[in-house]
Protein backbone atom coordinates (compact mmCIF):
# COMPACT_ATOMS: atom_id res chain seq x y z
CA UNK A 1 0.00 0.00 0.00
CA UNK A 2 1.04 3.77 -0.86
CA UNK A 3 2.08 5.65 1.93
CA UNK A 4 1.41 9.30 1.46
CA UNK A 5 3.57 11.92 2.45
CA UNK A 6 2.76 14.54 0.66
CA UNK A 7 -0.40 16.97 -0.59
CA UNK A 8 -0.84 19.07 -3.16
CA UNK A 9 -4.06 21.71 -2.92
CA UNK A 10 -6.06 24.53 -5.27
CA UNK A 11 -8.36 26.04 -2.80
CA UNK A 12 -10.67 27.54 -4.71
CA UNK A 13 -13.71 28.85 -4.29
CA UNK A 14 -16.26 27.09 -5.35
CA UNK A 15 -14.42 24.12 -5.34
CA UNK A 16 -11.28 22.75 -3.17
CA UNK A 17 -8.93 20.00 -5.14
CA UNK A 18 -6.35 17.92 -3.26
CA UNK A 19 -3.66 15.94 -5.06
CA UNK A 20 -1.96 12.88 -3.04
CA UNK A 21 1.73 11.79 -3.66
CA UNK A 22 3.52 8.72 -2.09
CA UNK A 23 6.99 8.63 -0.83
CA UNK A 24 8.31 8.15 -4.06
CA UNK A 25 6.89 11.13 -5.92
CA UNK A 26 4.42 9.36 -7.68
CA UNK A 27 0.83 10.64 -7.75
CA UNK A 28 -1.30 8.83 -5.93
CA UNK A 29 -4.84 9.85 -5.62
CA UNK A 30 -7.33 13.19 -6.56
CA UNK A 31 -10.00 14.36 -4.91
CA UNK A 32 -12.46 17.24 -5.61
CA UNK A 33 -15.30 18.81 -3.01
CA UNK A 34 -17.54 21.09 -3.62
CA UNK A 35 -16.94 24.61 -1.61
CA UNK A 36 -19.48 27.72 -1.97
CA UNK A 37 -16.55 29.99 -0.23
CA UNK A 38 -19.18 33.07 -1.06
CA UNK A 39 -21.62 31.46 1.65
CA UNK A 40 -19.32 31.21 4.07
CA UNK A 41 -15.97 30.47 5.84
CA UNK A 42 -16.70 26.95 7.56
CA UNK A 43 -17.89 25.78 3.92
CA UNK A 44 -13.86 26.03 3.49
CA UNK A 45 -12.93 24.47 6.97
CA UNK A 46 -15.88 21.67 6.20
CA UNK A 47 -13.97 21.08 2.99
CA UNK A 48 -10.07 20.90 4.16
CA UNK A 49 -11.37 19.04 7.00
CA UNK A 50 -13.26 16.39 5.04
CA UNK A 51 -10.41 15.38 2.73
CA UNK A 52 -7.77 15.75 5.29
CA UNK A 53 -9.32 13.22 6.95
CA UNK A 54 -8.46 10.22 4.55
CA UNK A 55 -4.85 10.69 4.69
CA UNK A 56 -2.02 10.50 7.08
CA UNK A 57 -1.89 13.51 9.90
CA UNK A 58 1.85 14.35 9.28
CA UNK A 59 1.88 14.38 5.10
CA UNK A 60 3.06 17.51 4.28
CA UNK A 61 0.59 20.43 2.34
CA UNK A 62 1.58 22.88 -0.30
CA UNK A 63 -0.98 25.09 -1.32
CA UNK A 64 -2.21 27.07 -3.81
CA UNK A 65 -5.45 29.26 -3.68
CA UNK A 66 -7.90 31.62 -5.47
CA UNK A 67 -10.57 31.48 -2.70
CA UNK A 68 -9.37 34.80 -1.73
CA UNK A 69 -11.37 36.23 -5.10
CA UNK A 70 -14.57 35.63 -3.53
CA UNK A 71 -16.68 38.04 -1.86
CA UNK A 72 -17.18 37.00 1.56
CA UNK A 73 -13.76 38.78 2.19
CA UNK A 74 -13.42 42.54 1.96
CA UNK A 75 -10.54 42.74 -0.70
CA UNK A 76 -7.93 40.43 -2.11
CA UNK A 77 -5.70 40.75 0.58
CA UNK A 78 -8.27 40.08 3.24
CA UNK A 79 -8.98 37.03 1.36
CA UNK A 80 -5.31 35.61 1.26
CA UNK A 81 -5.51 36.18 4.72
CA UNK A 82 -8.40 34.70 6.19
CA UNK A 83 -7.63 31.52 3.74
CA UNK A 84 -4.20 31.11 5.21
CA UNK A 85 -5.95 31.23 8.79
CA UNK A 86 -7.86 28.49 8.08
CA UNK A 87 -5.72 26.90 6.13
CA UNK A 88 -3.31 26.54 9.39
CA UNK A 89 -6.39 25.75 11.44
CA UNK A 90 -7.28 22.94 9.47
CA UNK A 91 -3.75 21.71 7.64
CA UNK A 92 -1.05 23.61 10.10
CA UNK A 93 -0.33 20.36 12.09
CA UNK A 94 1.82 19.30 9.36
CA UNK A 95 4.47 21.49 7.42
CA UNK A 96 2.19 23.76 5.53
CA UNK A 97 3.84 25.93 2.71
CA UNK A 98 1.48 28.77 0.23
CA UNK A 99 2.42 29.04 -3.50
CA UNK A 100 3.73 32.11 -4.06
CA UNK A 101 3.86 32.25 -7.86
CA UNK A 102 7.82 33.31 -9.00
CA UNK A 103 8.57 33.68 -5.47
CA UNK A 104 8.13 29.81 -4.80
CA UNK A 105 6.87 29.31 -1.61
CA UNK A 106 6.55 30.43 1.86
CA UNK A 107 5.38 29.64 5.34
CA UNK A 108 1.25 29.73 5.56
CA UNK A 109 1.73 32.05 8.57
CA UNK A 110 3.50 34.94 6.23
CA UNK A 111 1.00 35.44 3.92
CA UNK A 112 0.27 38.50 4.65
CA UNK A 113 3.48 39.90 3.93
CA UNK A 114 3.08 37.58 0.28
CA UNK A 115 -0.65 38.30 -0.55
CA UNK A 116 0.32 39.74 -3.36
CA UNK A 117 1.90 36.91 -5.34
CA UNK A 118 0.00 34.19 -3.58
CA UNK A 119 -3.59 34.96 -4.28
CA UNK A 120 -5.09 33.31 -7.43
CA UNK A 121 -1.50 31.61 -8.78
CA UNK A 122 -2.77 28.34 -9.23
CA UNK A 123 -2.33 28.92 -13.13
CA UNK A 124 1.46 30.04 -12.83
CA UNK A 125 1.83 26.36 -11.02
CA UNK A 126 0.77 24.27 -13.47
CA UNK A 127 2.25 26.22 -16.35
CA UNK A 128 5.60 26.19 -14.38
CA UNK A 129 5.48 22.44 -14.26
CA UNK A 130 4.82 22.33 -18.35
CA UNK A 131 7.89 24.60 -18.96
CA UNK A 132 10.20 22.05 -17.45
CA UNK A 133 8.55 19.36 -19.18
CA UNK A 134 8.14 20.99 -23.01
CA UNK A 135 9.83 23.24 -24.90
CA UNK A 136 6.98 25.55 -25.70
CA UNK A 137 3.56 25.98 -26.06
CA UNK A 138 0.20 27.45 -24.54
CA UNK A 139 -1.70 26.05 -21.84
CA UNK A 140 -5.21 26.03 -21.98
CA UNK A 141 -6.86 25.21 -18.61
CA UNK A 142 -10.77 25.46 -18.85
CA UNK A 143 -12.58 24.46 -15.84
CA UNK A 144 -16.24 24.66 -14.17
CA UNK A 145 -15.77 28.94 -14.40
CA UNK A 146 -12.66 30.28 -15.73
CA UNK A 147 -9.96 29.29 -18.40
CA UNK A 148 -6.38 30.42 -18.09
CA UNK A 149 -4.34 30.93 -21.31
CA UNK A 150 -0.96 31.08 -20.82
CA UNK A 151 2.25 30.75 -22.71
CA UNK A 152 5.27 28.91 -21.98
CA UNK A 153 8.55 28.46 -23.28
CA UNK A 154 12.73 28.00 -22.92
CA UNK A 155 12.08 26.81 -19.25
CA UNK A 156 10.09 29.71 -17.80
CA UNK A 157 6.10 30.89 -17.65
CA UNK A 158 5.73 33.73 -19.97
CA UNK A 159 2.73 35.19 -19.29
CA UNK A 160 1.99 39.07 -20.07
CA UNK A 161 0.24 39.42 -16.59
CA UNK A 162 -0.04 38.26 -13.30
CA UNK A 163 -2.66 40.10 -11.08
CA UNK A 164 -6.42 39.02 -12.23
CA UNK A 165 -6.41 42.49 -13.55
CA UNK A 166 -3.46 42.14 -15.83
CA UNK A 167 -4.39 38.74 -16.90
CA UNK A 168 -7.86 39.64 -17.93
CA UNK A 169 -6.54 42.97 -20.03
CA UNK A 170 -3.97 40.76 -21.82
CA UNK A 171 -6.95 38.15 -22.51
CA UNK A 172 -5.07 34.97 -20.39
CA UNK A 173 -7.76 34.77 -17.99
CA UNK A 174 -11.56 34.73 -19.28
CA UNK A 175 -14.35 34.27 -16.43
CA UNK A 176 -15.97 31.44 -18.49
CA UNK A 177 -16.03 27.95 -18.16
CA UNK A 178 -18.06 24.63 -18.64
CA UNK A 179 -20.78 24.53 -15.72
CA UNK A 180 -21.09 27.70 -13.86
CA UNK A 181 -21.23 30.29 -16.11
CA UNK A 182 -24.71 31.79 -17.10
CA UNK A 183 -26.36 31.29 -19.84
CA UNK A 184 -26.58 34.80 -20.38
CA UNK A 185 -22.86 35.53 -20.33
CA UNK A 186 -22.27 33.83 -23.62
CA UNK A 187 -24.39 36.18 -26.06
CA UNK A 188 -27.04 39.21 -25.87
CA UNK A 189 -29.29 37.00 -28.28
CA UNK A 190 -29.04 33.80 -29.90
CA UNK A 191 -31.03 32.09 -33.50
CA UNK A 192 -34.37 30.30 -32.28
CA UNK A 193 -37.17 29.00 -34.31
CA UNK A 194 -35.65 31.10 -36.99
CA UNK A 195 -35.47 34.37 -35.49
CA UNK A 196 -32.77 35.81 -33.04
CA UNK A 197 -33.68 36.09 -29.42
CA UNK A 198 -32.62 38.12 -26.93
CA UNK A 199 -31.24 36.14 -23.80
CA UNK A 200 -33.04 37.19 -20.61
CA UNK A 201 -30.86 38.48 -18.26
CA UNK A 202 -31.44 36.00 -15.46
CA UNK A 203 -29.82 33.05 -14.36
CA UNK A 204 -31.87 30.14 -15.78
CA UNK A 205 -29.18 28.45 -17.10
CA UNK A 206 -25.53 27.82 -17.14
CA UNK A 207 -22.96 26.02 -19.54
CA UNK A 208 -23.27 23.30 -17.45
CA UNK A 209 -26.63 22.93 -19.06
CA UNK A 210 -25.95 23.75 -22.80
CA UNK A 211 -22.67 21.21 -23.07
CA UNK A 212 -25.46 18.17 -20.93
CA UNK A 213 -27.54 18.70 -23.85
CA UNK A 214 -24.42 18.39 -26.51
CA UNK A 215 -23.42 15.20 -24.36
CA UNK A 216 -19.56 16.69 -23.85
CA UNK A 217 -20.43 17.25 -20.13
CA UNK A 218 -17.85 14.59 -18.25
CA UNK A 219 -19.18 12.76 -15.59
CA UNK A 220 -19.26 14.20 -12.23
CA UNK A 221 -18.42 17.78 -13.30
CA UNK A 222 -21.61 19.20 -12.13
CA UNK A 223 -20.78 19.68 -8.44
CA UNK A 224 -22.97 22.29 -7.29
CA UNK A 225 -26.97 22.78 -7.46
CA UNK A 226 -28.33 23.62 -10.89
CA UNK A 227 -29.72 27.04 -11.48
CA UNK A 228 -32.87 26.86 -10.89
CA UNK A 229 -32.50 24.09 -7.95
CA UNK A 230 -33.97 21.50 -10.05
CA UNK A 231 -32.68 17.86 -11.77
CA UNK A 232 -29.33 17.53 -13.70
CA UNK A 233 -30.61 15.51 -16.23
CA UNK A 234 -31.19 16.59 -20.26
CA UNK A 235 -35.00 17.34 -19.76
CA UNK A 236 -34.27 19.38 -16.96
CA UNK A 237 -31.23 21.60 -19.01
CA UNK A 238 -33.63 21.77 -21.89
CA UNK A 239 -36.23 24.00 -19.80
CA UNK A 240 -33.81 25.50 -18.27
CA UNK A 241 -32.06 26.71 -21.44
CA UNK A 242 -35.86 27.23 -23.24
CA UNK A 243 -36.00 29.79 -20.45
CA UNK A 244 -33.80 31.75 -21.77
CA UNK A 245 -35.49 32.48 -24.74
CA UNK A 246 -39.15 33.05 -23.23
CA UNK A 247 -40.03 29.27 -24.09
CA UNK A 248 -41.40 26.02 -22.80
CA UNK A 249 -40.38 22.43 -23.42
CA UNK A 250 -42.68 21.39 -25.63
CA UNK A 251 -42.50 18.71 -28.53
CA UNK A 252 -41.61 21.32 -31.28
CA UNK A 253 -38.82 23.15 -29.02
CA UNK A 254 -37.05 20.02 -28.35
CA UNK A 255 -35.13 19.41 -31.25
CA UNK A 256 -34.50 23.94 -31.32
CA UNK A 257 -32.92 23.48 -28.08
CA UNK A 258 -30.73 21.27 -29.04
CA UNK A 259 -29.58 23.91 -31.47
CA UNK A 260 -29.69 26.40 -29.06
CA UNK A 261 -27.26 24.60 -27.50
CA UNK A 262 -24.86 24.52 -29.93
CA UNK A 263 -24.87 27.86 -30.80
CA UNK A 264 -24.27 29.24 -27.97
CA UNK A 265 -21.48 26.68 -27.16
CA UNK A 266 -20.02 27.77 -30.37
CA UNK A 267 -20.36 31.69 -28.87
CA UNK A 268 -18.33 30.73 -26.00
CA UNK A 269 -15.78 28.81 -28.08
CA UNK A 270 -15.30 31.94 -30.08
CA UNK A 271 -14.80 33.54 -27.41
CA UNK A 272 -12.06 31.55 -26.01
CA UNK A 273 -10.85 31.29 -29.80
CA UNK A 274 -9.86 35.15 -29.93
CA UNK A 275 -8.17 35.10 -26.44
CA UNK A 276 -5.57 32.18 -28.00
CA UNK A 277 -5.18 34.44 -30.28
CA UNK A 278 -4.52 37.44 -28.36
CA UNK A 279 -1.50 35.40 -26.78
CA UNK A 280 -0.31 34.18 -30.02
CA UNK A 281 -0.34 38.09 -31.28
CA UNK A 282 2.09 38.71 -28.69
CA UNK A 283 4.48 35.42 -29.50
CA UNK A 284 7.52 35.63 -32.16
CA UNK A 285 6.23 32.52 -33.33
CA UNK A 286 2.69 30.92 -33.72
CA UNK A 287 1.08 28.65 -31.41
CA UNK A 288 2.82 25.38 -32.24
CA UNK A 289 1.50 23.35 -29.35
CA UNK A 290 -1.99 23.65 -27.46
CA UNK A 291 -1.97 21.64 -23.75
CA UNK A 292 -5.30 21.10 -22.65
CA UNK A 293 -5.71 20.97 -18.96
CA UNK A 294 -9.49 21.25 -16.38
CA UNK A 295 -12.58 19.36 -17.11
CA UNK A 296 -13.77 21.73 -20.77
CA UNK A 297 -10.54 20.77 -22.12
CA UNK A 298 -12.49 19.31 -24.98
CA UNK A 299 -12.98 22.88 -25.64
CA UNK A 300 -9.12 22.93 -26.02
CA UNK A 301 -8.50 20.69 -27.98
CA UNK A 302 -11.40 22.18 -30.53
CA UNK A 303 -9.21 25.24 -30.38
CA UNK A 304 -5.91 23.81 -31.18
CA UNK A 305 -7.57 22.13 -34.52
CA UNK A 306 -8.80 25.47 -35.22
CA UNK A 307 -5.55 26.72 -35.37
CA UNK A 308 -3.94 23.80 -37.30
CA UNK A 309 -1.70 23.66 -34.05
CA UNK A 310 -0.73 19.95 -32.09
CA UNK A 311 -2.52 19.18 -29.14
CA UNK A 312 -1.55 17.76 -26.07
CA UNK A 313 -3.53 16.38 -23.28
CA UNK A 314 -2.34 16.97 -19.89
CA UNK A 315 -4.13 14.07 -18.88
CA UNK A 316 -0.88 11.83 -20.73
CA UNK A 317 1.67 14.24 -18.75
CA UNK A 318 1.46 14.32 -15.07
CA UNK A 319 0.67 10.53 -14.33
CA UNK A 320 1.39 6.91 -16.10
CA UNK A 321 -1.81 5.86 -14.23
CA UNK A 322 -4.49 5.66 -16.41
CA UNK A 323 -7.19 5.13 -13.13
CA UNK A 324 -5.49 9.21 -12.21
CA UNK A 325 -4.81 10.62 -15.75
CA UNK A 326 -8.00 12.28 -16.13
CA UNK A 327 -8.57 13.37 -12.32
CA UNK A 328 -4.97 14.72 -12.38
CA UNK A 329 -5.85 17.06 -15.78
CA UNK A 330 -9.17 17.85 -14.23
CA UNK A 331 -7.36 19.10 -10.71
CA UNK A 332 -4.18 20.16 -12.49
CA UNK A 333 -2.66 22.83 -10.22
CA UNK A 334 -3.34 20.92 -7.46
CA UNK A 335 -1.47 18.36 -8.72
CA UNK A 336 1.01 20.68 -10.06
CA UNK A 337 1.80 22.63 -6.65
CA UNK A 338 2.23 19.56 -5.03
CA UNK A 339 4.98 18.24 -7.77
CA UNK A 340 6.64 21.53 -7.41
CA UNK A 341 6.99 21.13 -3.90
CA UNK A 342 8.69 17.68 -4.46
CA UNK A 343 10.97 19.21 -6.51
CA UNK A 344 11.81 21.98 -3.76
CA UNK A 345 12.21 19.58 -0.76
CA UNK A 346 14.36 17.10 -3.01
CA UNK A 347 16.94 20.12 -3.73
Amino acid sequence: MTTISRLGWDVGGAHVKLAAFGEDGRLAAVRIAPCPVWKGAHHLGEALRTLRAEFPPAAASAVTMTAEVADLWPDRHAGVVGTAALLIEELGSAPLALFAGPEGFVPADEAAAHSATIGSANWYATAAVLAHLLPAGVLVDIGSTTADLIAFGDGRVQARGFTDAERLASSELLYTGVVRTPAMALAERAPFAGRFVPLMAELYATTADIYRLLDLLPDDTDLHPAADGGDKTAEASARRLLRMVGEDLTPANQPRVRRLAYHLGQQQLHRLAGALDAVASARDDDVGLVVGAGIGRFLSRQLAERRGAAYLDLADVLTDDPKLAGPAADCAPAVAVGLLSAALAQG
